[in-house]
């Protein structure tokens, strides 16, 4: 207890980071607070039917990204996934179109340009989901949600929807520049903090009315199990493999220099929880195609990609995991990049040839590693759809692994090793007395002794 409330003080004498913890706790309250802003024209005590509608099913998942703005009819219903949908868009076009490789390889200006393209690509998202949105309100009438369906309501409500997911994408972005940790993550993972107590104890009430249920052995056990999985998510995260660098020596003057043995550290899971955003934002796209209302109506494959429970939406859902961990760890894990660097440095790998023999031996690293890695992700991805199968519900089994731990998992790592860093930097202990946090940013291209 002594050393949290030291560490408290240290992080409250950084003028800085005091700074930065405040901002980004201001623009979260923003976007909490803008969620339960109800659309204009819609009727907040008549919102019973889509609480009930949102409860489970991959429309409980869309409501839980939105951190409960999409049951609330709110402003900003439609939550950043349509910004994360316009990122994955603009990262395959980085791989398949040249105009953009060049951007991408402008530096600054053209990191600037892509932004721009993600905003509108965002915009016209964001334009098409906002009617199915709207036509399931319509569905809802009988329940008199909606006070006058008009045409005027139609427009004015895809406007404010359209700008509700831009804000959000700009508190994002004001959180990663003058806040702590990555915006549009904190903005998912405070969203789903929000429905945890909900969850919680839903399911403790469940486990004690419930016949046969197992009552509070049930729960505990459930608890157990939750904690395992964390545990298990965290070393996911932190996994490392280092790879061995021997120093050359170097003599200047009397001195000699170098010679020493460093360490690359290549971690398991370099791609982080990028994989599982990016494949929960493709899932989305079938009920994004056939409208939020006719979910129930729905037969064949549409039905199977619709059911977040389901064998299909899994194995497919597990697939594109795999696939994106190698995606994304090979754009943020340069091995050709890293060999010149360690060239550079006079740093050579033992028994292996610095240059272009280092660079494939660090690939044929990374591929090894990666596959576990990736196939560990995907299990803890589908680990929800496993607890339902066990009794448990289908509000609580979202914390049970997938994007929902997961995300929590990887961001509060993140936030805290950027705490550790300032504190660190100014000479004063970490958060942790035995070893540092290590979050799940890619570290592969500084060495460590």
């Amino acid at each position: 207890m002594k050393n949290l409330i030291a560490t408290i003080k240290n992080i409250y004498k950084i003028e800085e980071l005091r700074r930065k913890i405040g901002n980004t706790l201001l623009y979260l309250l923003v976007y909490r607070l803008g969620s339960f802003i109800v659309l204009p024209g819609i009727n907040p005590d008549h919102l019973s039917e889509l609480k009930a509608q949102t409860s489970s099913g991959v429309m409980g998942l869309l409501n839980m990204f939105s951190g409960g703005a999409f049951s609330n009819a709110s402003i900003f219903a439609l939550g950043i996934m349509p910004y994360i949908s316009a990122s994955i868009v603009v990262q395959l076009l980085t791989i398949a179109v040249p105009y953009f490789q060049k951007m991408q390889k402008e530096g600054e200006s053209g990191r600037k340009k892509m932004n721009q393209f993600t905003r509108y690509l965002t915009v016209g998202i964001t334009a098409i989901q906002a009617p199915s949105y709207l036509a399931n309100l319509n569905q809802q009438l009988q329940a008199n949600i909606v006070t006058d369906f008009s045409a005027f309501f139609w427009i004015s409500s895809t406007v404010i929807l359209v700008a509700g997911t831009m804000f959000i994408m700009w508190l994002g972005e004001r959180i990663t520049d003058r806040g702590l940790g990555n915006g549009i993550s904190l903005i998912i993972m405070i969203g789903i903090i929000a429905d945890l107590p909900g969850a919680l104890s839903s399911e403790f009430v469940s486990r004690f009315t419930e016949k046969g249920a197992g009552g509070l052995v049930m729960f505990l056990v459930e608890l157990v199990i939750l904690l395992f999985v964390i545990i298990i998510s965290i070393l996911l995260v932190q996994g490392v493999r280092r790879i061995p660098v021997q120093m050359a020596k170097r003599i200047q003057g009397n001195k000699q220099y170098g010679g020493v043995r460093q360490y690359i550290p290549l971690r398991v899971n370099a791609a982080g929880v990028m994989p599982i955003i990016f494949a929960q934002a493709i899932m989305f796209i079938p009920i994004t195609i056939v409208g939020y209302a006719d979910l129930e109506s729905l037969t064949g494959v549409m039905a199977a990609f619709t059911d977040p429970y389901g064998f299909w939406y899994n194995f497919t859902f597990a697939l594109m995991i795999i696939i994106f961990t190698y995606f994304y760890t090979a754009i943020t894990v340069n091995p050709k990049n890293m060999a010149e660097e360690m060239k550079r440095s006079g740093g050579f790998i033992p028994g292996i040839k610095p240059g272009r023999s280092t660079a494939e031996f660090i690939d044929t690293i990374m591929s090894r590693i990666t596959l576990p890695g990736s196939l560990f992700l995907a299990f803890v991805a589908i680990l929800p759809a496993l607890a339902g199968l066990i009794g448990v519900s289908n509000k609580f089994a979202q914390f049970y692994g997938g994007t929902s731990l997961l995300i929590l998992v990887g961001v509060v790592l993140d936030t805290l090793q950027q705490i550790e860093s300032h504190l660190l930097m100014r000479q004063y202990d970490g958060l942790m007395k035995s070893g540092r946090i290590k979050g799940r940013v890619p570290s592969s291209m500084s060495m460590a002794n």
